[in-house]
């Protein structure tokens, strides 16, 4: 679908994660940036990005929690948290 071209915006939610669970080869989504047409845009989600990815990237950010409902002890919920 990346290569096609016809998609301007591709997210792959929790790839980085995947990748570092060894669930996705590295060398596989490199492939996938390095390979994909100049119009689309690819979005990397997840936890642990690799070294190799984050300095191919031209934008790299990391969210981090200041304040959030399960440090009062309210459960995850149904088609917001999961």
């Amino acid at each position: 679908k990346v290569k096609s071209g016809e998609y301007d915006l591709i997210i792959a939610d929790e790839i980085n994660y995947c990748i570092f669970r060894d669930l996705i080869p590295l060398n596989k989504a490199i492939e996938v940036v390095d390979d994909r047409p100049k119009n689309v845009e690819l979005i990397f989600t997840g936890r642990h990005a690799h070294k190799k990815l984050v300095d191919k990237a031209d934008l790299v950010t990391e969210m981090k929690k200041i304040k959030h409902h399960f440090d009062q002890g309210i459960r995850a919920r149904i088609g917001i948290e999961f």
